[in-house]
């Protein structure tokens, strides 16, 4: 078994400091004593460097010298060189790194200040770069965390980024760092919506194919009812429970085998499934369309299928006007629809921050209000297994919890800012009965829920956790249950480094034991699925980003290429293990689902399809940094007979800053901004138009030129499934945190899921596209922030632009409808904003935010020259 963290535990020098500090001593400077880190500078001659401060203001000192206590912290960037000052720092594994004292250190007596600088292995231009709740660790005691970094604020332990050289990637960065100044030109050359308020309350989103406005308005009350086709009992009780919750409706709803009848004077909300025509309404083809007809008397929705029904129950709702007062009135319509792709979905990746069950089921129920049916499930990580599975305790007793123990017989290593104890943000599971509760709750709103179990990469919770598993059972002498489930090579000396910074994170895929651990999860699976009434019909193995080098030294795989032909060499091991990984999916009559990478041998080459089992093998094209040249994998897979996903990290990846500003939460290696704006135009059906700006913000006007080579055209669209957006977690630790991340831009997703525009196709029309997006978030103002407040579910607001000008405040908003609010640094209320105020301001300026009801954006500062 290896550990490679073990030789850890034998760092402590001769020279002890043992003797002084006690806990309490300890305890005294982690309290007292200042941790902060500081962006120096990301583009001068000696390159990316940041620095490390301790303002000691407790009364314990450190001793001089090389000893035995060490300061440990979280960098998403490996820390590759340090400059002076008697300390050292060495990377342990992931974000996890070790600052130490060596003999030429000093000391640090009660009052004194020590900066360390170091060199990050990239740029660092974003306050949620940094981590949370570093710690320091004295050999025989309690690890104690630094009191000002046990917080999720980050200006208590981080400095001002402020400056050009802190703000920028590098030299040639060409991404301008928002201001109040620079939004408040680009609202201004923002179109205006030329639809009127009372049209923006009446607009479904996402919108549907055909609307046909009547005149006048249908009113609710108690004397409705609801009756149903038998078929549709969950459908009818969905929308009975809905209209209670929104409308304060208690309606009477029953079966009924008569459902086609003309209008009468006893009011009906009808729910039927192929019902024929009714008021000139044709039912549209394929699964999942549905009717909507709102007369005076009668309201029916006639659904192609039950997810139609279901669907047309949404915009049913979605009509309803979200101030309590007018709820009860509907505008009379007629609605034909059917959605753009039968793949609409989310991924939400928990097994790098666990949130809970609740902000999971209020996601589930946000993602079947936009008509979105695919919920993929990102279970585990590196950094955590988030799924209770019978017969493997370890998989959560140890894979689900991040703490200080360089042994991980307890616990993972801890990452991502959950400091040194077990109870530490980020950690924790789905129990069984909690999974099969997210089930039924889904399928209750026609979500259908995929289990992602990444391997080979990405797979350390799940390889540690059998190795303390291994070691637990050969105490017991118990060495062929040991053995079951490994999941590594005690003797493989492979050397590589995964994009996230972790050099044992690759399952042995030559072990036989590998193959029985996944048809092991495989079945405990299938098992919650019969559970919740249900069968799982697609396996997400991951496959993703495996280090290079990975079993290139493994004695396993050396006795593999002697044995078994058609794989003679690492190169052949993922294919070798997606194809044994295809055939347990295969035999238990499940798709398989992987990332586009995890399916191709380079960046041109996918895997011979024909050597699959499965009779849909399903790929998440995601990497299009369009000038690394891998954007076209998309096509190349779907002409391949792979069906595909799109879910391009540049327009669908919901971790990304919502601006170019140091304040936004998120990483930015694939686009540097992405806003609601940017979502909303993306085009699933002409992949290559998407193609906007280089990672150093150029413009792109020739996709293949930048390529430099033959960009190739889709041949089978019948195989792109759809598409779906995407939110990683590595900077999201909390619920509060997560859901600003996906609302509003999940939305903006699901409008271009579900309905085609005009302005779309080869020749897109981008001026048409910008005032449709005027439109549609002006309808994001007046109905859905309302909507999602009323769900309690958290939602990112668009900053404020302004200027000051002659004395006067002017200042605007990206999406028309928000409320702008201003206060001076005199004053400390904020006061509504209207166009020409006149502030009495000083010389700390004005700081102004947008407000939609209780939601309000973050603050921006505009300075007052000569106020």
């Amino acid at each position: 078994m290896k550990y490679l963290l073990m030789g850890l535990l034998c760092f402590y020098g001769a020279a002890s400091a043992a003797a002084s500090f006690t806990q309490e001593s300890l305890q005294n400077f982690a309290d007292g004593a200042e941790l902060r880190f500081g962006v120096v500078s990301n583009t001068g001659a000696n390159g990316h460097q940041v620095r490390m401060t301790i303002i000691n203001q407790s009364q314990q000192g450190l001793p001089a010298g090389a000893s035995d206590w060490s300061i440990y912290f979280h960098s998403v960037r490996q820390v590759t060189a340090v400059a002076g000052d008697g300390m050292a720092i060495e990377h342990v594994q992931g974000d996890l790194h070790r600052a130490y004292p060596t003999e030429h250190f000093a000391g640090l007596k009660a009052g004194e200040t020590l900066v360390v600088n170091y060199t990050p292995s990239a740029h660092i231009v974003s306050y949620s770069d940094f981590m949370p709740r570093a710690f320091v660790v004295v050999k025989g005691l309690e690890p104690e965390v630094f009191g000002n970094t046990d917080t999720e604020v980050f200006s208590d332990f981080v400095d001002p980024i402020s400056r050009p050289e802190q703000q920028l990637r590098n030299a040639n960065d060409k991404f301008a760092i928002a201001t109040a100044e620079s939004r408040y030109r680009a609202n201004q050359a923002r179109s205006e919506p030329k639809i009127s308020s009372a049209d923006a309350l009446k607009r479904i989103i996402p919108t549907p194919a055909k609307v046909d406005y009547q005149r006048g308005d249908t009113q609710l009350d108690a004397s409705w009812r609801i009756v149903y086709a038998g078929r549709l009992k969950g459908e009818a009780q969905y929308l009975s429970a809905q209209l209670a919750d929104v409308a304060g409706l208690q309606l009477e709803t029953n079966p009924s085998q008569q459902l086609s009848s003309a209008e009468t004077d006893t009011p009906v909300i009808v729910l039927a499934v192929g019902l024929p025509d009714e008021r000139k309404l044709t039912l549209p083809e394929g699964a999942e369309g549905y009717t909507l007809s709102i007369e005076k008397h009668r309201i029916v929705v006639n659904g192609r299928d039950n997810a139609g029904a279901f669907y047309g129950v949404q915009s049913l709702l979605a009509l309803l006007n979200p101030n309590a007062q007018a709820a009860l009135t509907l505008p009379r319509v007629r609605i034909a629809d059917a959605p753009r792709a039968n793949w609409r979905g989310m991924h939400y990746d928990m097994g790098r921050n666990f949130h809970g069950l609740a902000v999971t089921l209020r996601l589930i129920e946000q993602m079947a209000r936009y008509k979105l049916n695919k919920l993929h499930l990102h279970l585990t990580e590196d950094e955590g297994w988030r799924l209770e599975i019978p017969g493997l305790p370890e998989l959560t007793d140890i894979g689900a919890k991040r703490c200080f123990d360089l042994a991980e017989r307890d616990c993972l290593l801890t990452q991502l800012g959950t400091g040194p104890d077990a109870d530490g943000s980020g950690n924790g599971f789905f129990t069984r009965a909690d999974f099969v509760e997210i089930l039924k709750f889904a399928a209750a709103r026609h979500v259908q829920v995929i289990p992602e179990i990444d391997m080979p990469g990405h797979a350390r919770a799940a390889i540690t956790s059998m190795n303390a598993r291994y070691a637990n059972l050969m105490e017991q002498g118990k060495e062929v249950e040991a053995r079951r489930y490994l999941l590594a090579d005690s003797q493989d000396a492979s050397k590589y480094l995964s994009i996230q910074n972790y050099t044992d994170n690759a399952v042995n895929v030559c072990l036989e034991s590998t193959y029985t651990f996944v048809d092991k999860i495989m079945y405990e699976l299938q098992q919650m699925y019969r559970d919740a009434g249900l069968k799982l019909s697609i396996f997400h193995m991951g496959g993703d980003e495996v280090g290079k080098g990975a079993w290139t030294e493994s004695p396993v795989c050396d006795d593999l290429f002697a044995r078994q032909l058609g794989v003679s060499g690492p190169a052949d091991l993922k294919p070798y293990f997606v194809r044994r990984v295809s055939q347990l999916a295969s035999a238990r009559g499940l798709s398989l689902e992987g990332w586009e990478d995890g399916l191709m041998y380079d960046a041109t080459n996918t895997f011979n399809r024909s050597q699959l089992d499965n009779k849909q093998v399903i790929a998440n094209a995601w990497d299009n940094i369009w000038e690394w040249g891998v954007a076209d994998r998309a096509y190349r897979l779907a002409n391949n007979d792979y069906q595909v996903v799109m879910s391009q990290a540049t327009h669908l990846y919901f971790d990304h800053p919502y601006e170019a500003h140091p304040a936004e939460r998120g990483y930015y290696w694939a686009a540097r901004a992405t806003d609601v704006a940017k979502v909303f135009g993306f085009m699933p059906d002409n992949l290559y138009a998407n193609a906007d700006f280089t990672r150093n913000g150029d413009p792109i006007t020739d996709v293949e030129a930048l390529v430099g080579r033959e960009l190739p055209a889709l041949e089978k669209p019948e195989n792109i499934l759809g598409m779906q957006g995407h939110v990683w977690s590595e900077t999201i630790r909390t619920a509060e945190q997560l859901e600003p991340m996906i609302y509003p831009r999940v939305m903006a997703m699901a409008e271009r899921a579900w309905h085609k525009a005009s302005w779309e196709g080869r020749n897109a029309d981008f001026s048409a596209r910008d005032q449709a997006f005027a439109d549609f978030s002006q309808t994001l103002v007046l109905k859905e922030l309302p909507r999602m407040a009323r769900a309690n579910v958290g939602v990112h607001l668009p900053v404020p632009g302004a200027v000051v000008d002659g004395g006067q405040l002017r200042a605007n908003v990206a999406w028309p409808g928000l409320a702008i609010e201003y206060k001076t640094s005199e004053d400390g209320s904020w006061t509504p904003y209207a166009d020409g105020a006149k502030p009495s301001v000083g010389a700390g300026g004005i700081q102004l935010r947008s407000r939609a009801g209780d939601y309000t954006s973050r603050a921006t500062a505009v300075s007052c020259p000569g106020c």
